[in-house]
């Protein structure tokens, strides 16, 4: 399940903008908003379905240190702002690219101060695999969940020294940032997350020793889970797993909820490729913001 899965998370790039630092530092996320689509496995959609206007935000590149090395990041948020809520954006496998940059567009927006770190960096960079197998074995699959708390740890500390909020915290990521939604809600501080068709249950590895399933005990805020009925890499029936754990797990895990969607399939609001559902994405969106609002964030 696990592979099929992520085969259908392959993603290619756009360009980008970059503000701080982004002019003279390479890093892997200035490749990646900054090199075009990369050859893809996949067929992808020539451009991105929307477009989020940087107009009254400030946004870019910026790095953070986490354990000697800088994690490259792209954030965005209201131009001014202080005291600002914050949103924490994970990727698909192929990290940081023009959708999520958009992504981040979108929350700023709403009046977020969103930031999506790179946590493929350390292992290489994703946009020169063409070839999933390869993508998954040498890059993905070598980044270990510890290491990925503690940049997202790093991003959350980054964002309370740029202007955020750390009383107000939320995480939302899509496939393989869906999975880590739901890790990062049972351990980071924060008060919300959004799960974006993330795997839920696995077997265990020694880099990724526990999958969602495994902590409704420990889980610390409540998550809303939105998938796709059609997903052929997460069955319902994973689903229906998740939701009985979480029936037994602590109140953050008892108050968290699923919404699956008819006849959708797997990356549903990812708006740059021919799996973009358009009718499920908005209401997937709407139902995000409200989760935070409703959960103190907003």
């Amino acid at each position: 399940m696990f592979a099929a899965h992520q085969k259908d998370d392959f993603n290619s790039l756009l360009p980008g903008q970059s503000t701080e630092q982004g002019a003279t530092r390479r890093t892997a996320l200035k490749v990646a908003l900054g090199a075009g689509y990369a050859a893809a496995a996949l067929p992808i959609m020539a451009q991105t379905a929307i477009k989020t206007s940087a107009e009254g935000l400030r946004s870019g590149e910026v790095s953070f240190e986490v354990n000697g090395f800088k994690v490259p990041a792209f954030f965005a948020a209201p131009a001014g702002g202080a005291n600002l809520p914050v949103v924490l954006v994970v990727s698909e496998i192929f990290g940081v690219h023009e959708y999520i940059a958009d992504t981040c567009r979108r929350f700023a927006k709403a009046g977020y101060l969103a930031i999506a770190p790179e946590l493929f960096a350390r292992q290489g960079d994703p946009q020169a695999y063409g070839e999933i197998a390869k993508l998954m074995s040498e890059v993905v699959a070598k980044v270990p969940d510890a290491q990925a708390m503690a940049d997202l740890d790093g991003a959350v500390k980054w964002a309370g020294a740029h202007g955020g909020n750390l009383d107000k915290v939320a995480i939302t990521g899509f496939c393989w940032g869906g999975r880590m939604t739901w890790l990062y809600a049972a351990q980071g501080p924060v008060k919300a997350g959004v799960a974006w068709y993330g795997r839920l249950v696995g077997t265990p590895t020694a880099l990724a020793p526990k999958n969602p399933v495994d902590l409704v005990g420990q889980l610390r805020a409540p998550v809303l889970g939105l998938y796709g009925e059609k997903d052929g890499g997460i069955p319902l029936t994973s689903v229906e797993q998740m939701k009985t754990a979480l029936a037994q797990g602590t109140e953050a895990a008892k108050a968290s909820q699923f919404v699956t969607y008819p006849d959708t399939g797997h990356a549903f609001h990812a708006d740059y490729r021919p799996s973009y559902s358009k009718g499920p994405a908005e209401d997937g969106w709407a139902r995000c913001l409200a989760w935070f609002k409703a959960h103190g964030v907003a």
